[in-house]
């Protein structure tokens, strides 16, 4: 009885030690709570998930030499990223309205906002894949390409094809993958690549000792950059589902949306490509004039100006979720959110309740598909709230939309990788294009209102009238949000 006494007391102890550690280490008070609700209720296995994904490694510094080489690099191109930056002052495209939004991004993540980009809209692989493989055949200097998932498939092997002739014909070539997002590129396809003088790079490889910790953080961007002047981002992968041709058996239609850049805002993604690549190769970057092309002697691009928004879990805040609230906050007649997976937070879910009983335009697009119907239900928790308030919320029926896109207003557009969820903003690394362009947020705003054709909105008395068993069931996933 005594050895079960001192076992009971042991159990006890232990709780109260990880539930302090809960609390000590974790900045949502949301995640606390369902990190303590499930270290209570599910005994030993509720710990082993904690310290298996739970921790905060951004105060742990799980990735301090990265953060020490960003800050080394950082500083070496900061002074021609100042230059950009200046030309914005005499270039009267950039009004007051955004001048906090700007200010946030620059001092938190210390990206410059800068002018004179020429900006193209991306819709679908149809659009994204020519333009890529056009301007990797222009490639004289080097090509860097980084993505979450990488596929060997029909338009993984033209890219493929295409570093390999730039590598022998004496062009830098390096690609990074994410080495959970693109577990099947396979060995004899890196190796096809690093004989012909491209180099590979999985960043944060999976291994067996660390599979469950190193699978919850992950590099979900989706960078090229090429000669330091071209650049895309958003949130289409290198894969065959995106192109649409349906002769690669995949019939369900994908609807995503990137960006291509030509301009100083390439500067900042080659920054970040750079710090990734330091950090999961043998074979560090340094700083070279070659990556960053000086635009201080020729600005007359196209007067578009851009900020790049980034986050992850060498940043001190979750950059994005904060740019996107900002963001949110300063418009005043609409929103349009495109989103796959939405489980936004109580402090998103609060500024766009207060957007919408402001007289604010919210209109959110989701998926009719869903690939998850765990994410799928924590979703309709969020769905039920806003609809209360008035949000029109449409579910998208021609396909899966994948695309990760805001629209403010007239002027402000939004293009990342970042999905509306707790890992986009705080797990991933991600990246979002904060495109401030009456022409780009208006035709973003038209391929919007498109998908609303082939969408059915969510008839909120209807939904509302559910079942309660149906809403008791959405509200408990709900409080997974944070594991999902």
């Amino acid at each position: 009885m005594n050895w079960i006494l001192v076992a009971q007391i042991t159990y006890v102890l232990l709780i109260i030690l990880v539930i302090l550690r809960v609390l000590l280490d974790t900045r949502s008070s949301t995640k606390a709570l369902a990190y303590m609700l499930f270290v209570i209720f599910v005994p030993f296995i509720g710990m082993l998930f904690y310290f298996t994904f739970g921790i905060n490694y951004r105060k742990r510094k799980m990735y301090s030499k990265k953060i020490l080489q960003d800050e080394t690099l950082w500083r070496k191109i900061n002074t021609k990223m100042r230059a950009y930056a200046n030309s914005i002052s005499s270039s009267g495209i950039i009004t007051d309205h955004y001048h906090q939004l700007i200010e946030y991004i620059h001092s938190s993540g210390t990206s410059h906002l800068t002018a004179n980009n020429k900006i193209k809209l991306l819709i679908n692989g149809e659009e994204k894949f020519p333009e890529v493989l056009k301007e990797l055949e222009k490639a004289k200097s080097h090509i860097h390409i980084a993505y979450y998932i990488y596929e060997n498939d029909s338009i993984g092997n033209e890219v493929a094809e295409v570093m390999i002739k730039k590598a022998k014909e004496g062009v830098e070539v390096r690609l990074m993958y994410d080495d959970f997002g693109s577990h099947d590129l396979g060995k004899k396809f890196l190796k096809k690549l690093n004989n012909a003088g491209v180099q590979t790079a999985p960043f944060y490889a999976i291994k067996w000792y660390a599979f469950a910790n190193r699978s919850n953080y992950r590099n979900h961007r989706k960078i090229i950059i090429i000669d330091g002047i071209v650049s895309f981002v958003g949130g289409i992968n290198i894969s065959d589902k995106y192109r649409n041709d349906f002769s690669n058996k995949v019939p369900l239609f994908w609807r995503d949306t990137h960006v291509k850049i030509k301009g100083p805002a390439t500067a900042y993604l080659q920054y970040l490509f750079i710090c990734d690549w330091n950090f999961c190769s043998p074979n560090d970057l340094e700083y070279n004039e070659i990556y960053f092309h000086d635009y201080t002697q020729n600005r007359k691009i196209e007067n578009e100006a851009i900020q790049i928004a980034a986050s992850g879990p060498d940043s001190a805040q979750p950059i994005i979720l904060y740019s996107l609230l900002k963001a949110i906050n300063t418009a005043k007649k609409r929103i349009y959110i495109t989103s796959p997976y939405f489980i936004p937070g109580e402090s998103l879910m609060d500024a766009l309740i207060i957007a919408i009983q402001s007289g604010i335009d919210v209109k959110i697009l989701i998926p009719g598909i869903s690939d998850s119907k765990m994410v799928n239900a924590a979703a309709n928790a969020y769905y039920t709230e806003l609809l209360k308030y008035g949000a029109k919320i449409y579910q998208y029926n021609k396909g899966f939309v994948h695309a990760k896109t805001m629209v403010i207003d007239n002027d402000l557009a939004i293009v990342g990788s970042a999905n509306m969820d707790y890992r986009s903003f705080d797990l991933n690394f991600e990246v979002n294009a904060m495109l401030y362009s009456k022409k780009i947020a208006l035709q973003l705003s038209e391929v919007f209102e498109n998908d609303l054709k082939v969408s059915a909105q969510i008839d909120a008395a209807a939904w509302l009238q559910r079942s309660k068993r149906i809403h008791l069931w959405e509200k408990i996933v709900r409080l997974l949000s944070p594991f999902l």
